[in-house]
């Protein structure tokens, strides 16, 4: 038997088995599974010995995977420094029977979380293989219930100690907790600067860090699935800095990886001193020694203040309170329920609670959300700080009417918006309703799925200097795109941002993140987020860096003229004197985080709010809201705010994982490969926009790879959270798949198809469970199929070819959008394409001005083959894909009659198959432009 200094001679074994560890995603995931895996070779090692039969290769194993468990429990605080210690012992000594024992019981509190509640003494003695679960409280019953009632976090302090001072450090903060604290924690403490960013990274647990002096930079631990954590670190900008300046700067990587945190500072120089320096991330400075009394209730202060929920409060409040009701709401105080005979099963299915709280803005019981000054109010505040914005509004009837507030706020009738034109419905609407001039901007088309994928910036840019050349630079007021899309492709936000200010310096930005609301919880993802770009943009025009590489820049663009094409390929910067960073975000609170539904928030990071905005904001606010809004809702924005800063961290990361374990196991299952295959970034992201070359975030040869690199670079990237299915190789429709196979069969509920694709998400509330039924489901109908084409006859096989090759080879290439018909062109002389959506929309309210054409026959191509220009009437949005491939103005191309008539969805808005598209007349048209001749004419 190898001792422990043998092992330590002999250097971490783990180490050696770094090949198989890069098939892990991150090292929560491995710590778990090497968890799983001791258990049960712990309880076959007690066994081969107790039958003498223990065999130095099994030893190895166990003695290999506590090594490595050891390296990742020191970011931990259970199990401890001490627990391991006592593992180690019994190992060694051979005591293999209560070794298994004590790693089962660690291993049901590490997967049942009740070290949370209970303090766990592994040490005691154990009698029997039954789990005795009072053998776990080392506390009386009083203490039991006290640590039960109240939520866990860890608290991370980093300084270079020695066991005794560790020791001293844990129990110090124990000393001091007090029976009224509302929450209680556990300390981990680590010795270096990578070794903090390591812990905040992999234990979602730590709420607040307590940095110290005087500790180095690197980790003592080589394993690379914990360096992954550590990217772009640089050890001699460290090693340069005073104690307290490295302290300072450990404190910044932190807020940057995760904002959430509460830091604080323990320094040896003067507090005052250090209080004036740059010390903005720390909540507070503390002097030389532990004074554990006060630091424990600025932690708990700290943590309290995120944990509060100003309006959820004063709903439950509210709801406790005897109330005379004599207002409008019979439902209120569910008095309308409780005394009928026949509705008494609604307060059953729903409980008193949603009565009780249910009132109304005008009695007086709660704050108004049209104009909040109390504690909603203040949960908005909370919200805009946990989102990273300037100021945040709730909505209560979902991110469409955020759209046309936003929209409504900013754009006045004439004002020029570029608009992706395969973003939601509500915008186009709201487009109408502000009477903008829209120029709709086309995504790089992926025929052979059937959607579309997201705006160049070449096609953004180009489209911004035209209007720069032709004079009509200031009309253009907004540019609109959908980030992520529902397909899952993320732009790079701040360098659109940045170049298009370069043309535009006071260009607003409206960034529908209806499906990225979870983003901002997450590293890698937050950098994407609007929010995030914003924040960076505003500090980095500040900043005397950017002013000279800002001027830098002018001398190499000095020779440009207005035509010249260089512009578009190279990175332009903004003039940080004219520069105004005005950037909003609409989200979907309750499509990807905790929210009752049409729960939703709009994010607001605007130089010129106060100035310019916030009037007409609130106008289009109280335009479009409900004057009798949803408590529930609003209540349930409130809670979801603050999971998402004590836990969004954990949830979000726990979600990516099982995405990345569910494309995994498809990928390498060969059963499933013949059928299915979730698309990866070269399927979705052309090569020309992926400059890191990255092509897939897993490699069944390779492992894991690649994702936080192609983050960081490339212009568009694929949210590994969204699942986009491949089925063309089954011969079923999207359509089909999903209603006959997933739905009707199995109970899988999905939102999106293609002709021959089916969108699976994962989202904070996924389980590992929920992940090992689809992989089943997916198991089954594979091989349903293999079945089904072994008993095909010859005759049914040459039908499955044919629906496979419909599906496969024979797609209808996406359409462009064409154009607006020149009676709709309000810039036709300067040869912009901006269009007067509104009029077209509103002229088709006179039918004397519309007709039908059919598309099942030559009637459209007759007409146009004698000149004339069909113009649509109204929006037509097939679903799938989900995006309008005419809206009202726009002229009717061949292209698009091809796509409508090559498409097999059963739903399409705008579209009456028996009397076919609705469009203008010929007569309509002309006297619109005036003219006695056909129109054909007129555009010539």
């Amino acid at each position: 038997m190898k001792t422990r200094n043998d092992r330590n001679r002999a250097g971490s074994r783990a180490s050696s088995e770094s090949k198989s560890l890069d098939f892990y995603y991150n090292a929560s995931q491995l710590r778990f599974d090497t968890w799983h895996r001791v258990k049960r070779q712990t309880l076959y090692l007690a066994e081969k010995h107790a039958n003498q039969q223990t065999t130095e290769e099994l030893l190895d194993s166990v003695d290999s995977a506590l090594q490595l468990l050891e390296a990742i429990e020191d970011y931990t605080a259970f199990p401890s420094k001490d627990d391991f210690r006592y593992l180690w012992r019994l190992f060694e000594r051979k005591e293999f029977a209560t070794l298994a024992r004590v790693v089962g019981r660690l291993v049901r509190a590490l997967v049942s979380h009740s070290y949370r509640s209970r303090n766990i003494d592994l040490t005691l003695s154990i009698e029997s293989d039954e789990f005795d679960e009072e053998q776990d409280f080392h506390a009386d019953a009083n203490e039991r219930d006290q640590l039960a009632s109240r939520p866990y976090f860890e608290l991370l302090v980093v300084d270079e100690l020695s066991i005794q001072e560790e020791s001293t450090i844990r129990s110090g903060f124990r000393r001091v907790r007090r029976a009224e604290d509302r929450f209680i924690y556990d300390t981990v403490v680590v010795p270096s600067f990578e070794d903090a960013l390591i812990a905040i990274l992999l234990n979602y647990n730590i709420q607040a860090v307590l940095i110290r002096y005087g500790f180095p930079f690197q980790s003592r631990h080589k394993i690379e699935i914990l360096k992954r954590y550590l990217s772009g670190l640089d050890v001699e900008s460290f090693e340069a800095q005073e104690d307290t300046e490295r302290s300072v700067m450990l404190g910044a990587y932190m807020k940057e990886l995760r904002p959430e945190l509460d830091l604080y500072l323990v320094t040896d120089v003067a507090v005052e001193d250090a209080a004036g320096g740059s010390t903005e991330h720390f909540r507070r400075i503390f002097y030389r020694e532990f004074d554990f009394l006060e630091q424990h209730l600025s932690i708990l202060r700290g943590v309290n203040e995120r944990y509060q929920t100003p309006f959820f409060s004063a709903l439950c409040e509210y709801s406790r309170q005897p109330t005379g009701v004599f207002h409008a709401m019979p439902i209120s105080r569910g008095k309308s329920v409780t005394k009928s005979h026949w509705i008494q099963d609604m307060a059953h299915f729903y409980g008193v609670n949603i009565f009780l709280a249910e009132t109304s803005a005008t009695s007086g019981g709660l704050d108004s959300l049209l104009q909040p000054s109390g504690p909603l109010k203040k949960a908005q505040e909370f919200a805009a700080r946990a989102f990273g914005s300037r100021q945040t509004y709730f909505v209560t009837n979902g991110t469409s009417t955020c759209n046309k507030i936003v929209v409504q706020a900013l754009v006045q009738p004439g004002d020029i918006v570029l608009v992706d034109r395969d973003c939601h419905k509500s915008h186009h609407y709201g487009m109408v309703l502000a009477g903008a001039n829209v120029a709709y901007l086309d995504s790089y088309p992926l025929n052979d799925l059937s959607m579309y994928g997201a705006v160049p910036l070449r096609e953004i840019k180009g489209r911004l200097l035209k209007y720069k050349r032709e004079g009509m630079l200031d009309r253009v007021k907004m540019l609109l795109l959908t980030n992520c899309t529902f397909d899952g492709i993320v732009y790079n936000v701040e360098r659109i941002m940045e170049e298009c200010l370069a043309i535009k310096p006071d260009l607003v930005f409206l960034w529908d993140e209806a499906w990225f609301a979870f983003a901002a919880f997450t590293p890698t993802y937050r950098k994407r987020t609007a929010m995030h770009c914003a924040r960076t943009l505003r500090r980095r025009y500040a900043s005397a860096e950017y002013r000279k590489a800002y001027q830098k820049y002018l001398e190499e663009t000095a020779k440009f003229d207005a035509n010249d094409d260089r512009w578009l390929d190279t990175r332009l910067m903004p003039d940080p004197d004219k520069v105004r960073v005005r950037v909003y975000a609409t989200q979907s609170t309750h499509k990807t985080l905790t929210s009752l539904r049409q729960g939703s928030m709009i994010h607001v990071y605007d130089q010129d709010f106060r100035q310019k905005v916030e009037e007409p904001f609130h106008e289009a606010y109280m335009t479009h809201t409900s004057t009798s809004p949803n408590y529930q809702i609003l209540a349930s924005l409130d809670v979801g705010r603050r999971q998402v800063e004590l836990e969004g961290f954990e949830l979000v990361q726990k979600q990516i994982e099982l995405a990345m374990s569910l494309r995994e196991e498809v990928v390498s299952n060969e059963l499933l490969q013949r059928h299915f295959r979730f698309l990866v970034a070269e399927d979705l992201v052309p090569e020309e926009y992926r400059p890191s070359g990255v092509e897939r975030y897993y490699d069944t040869e390779t492992g894991w790879h690649g994702m936080e690199e192609a983050w960081a670079t490339d212009d568009f990237v694929v949210d590994p959270t969204r699942l986009t299915l491949y089925i063309g190789k089954t011969g079923i429709d999207g359509d089909t798949f999903k209603n006959k196979y997933l739905m009707e069969k199995y109970g899988i509920q999905i939102n999106k198809t293609s002709r021959n694709t089916v969108l699976f998400m994962t989202n904070i509330g996924t389980t590992r469970s929920s992940v090992a039924y689809l992989i089943g489901v997916l198991v089954k109908i594979a091989r349903e199929l293999e079945w089904r084409t072994e008993e095909m006859s010859a005759v049914e096989r040459r039908i499955q070819e044919r629906k496979i090759r419909s599906l496969t080879v024979e797609l209808p290439p996406l359409p462009d959008f064409s154009r607006f018909h020149p009676a709709f062109l309000p810039g036709a002389d300067s040869g912009t394409p901006e269009g007067d959506l509104r009029s077209a929309y509103f002229l088709s309210y006179n039918d004397d001005a519309c007709e039908y054409l059919r598309i099942d026959d030559d009637s459209i191509e007759k007409e146009m083959a004698t000149g004339r220009e069909v113009v649509s009437t109204s929006f037509v949005i097939p679903y799938p894909p989900g995006f309008p491939i005419l809206v009202p103005g726009q002229v009717i191309s061949k292209e698009i009659l091809e796509f409508m008539r090559a498409l097999d969805v059963k739903e399409i808005h705008g579209f009456r198959p028996e009397l076919g598209l609705r469009v203008f007349t010929e007569t309509a048209m002309q006297a619109l432009v005036g003219e006695s001749t056909p129109t054909a004419k007129k555009a010539s």
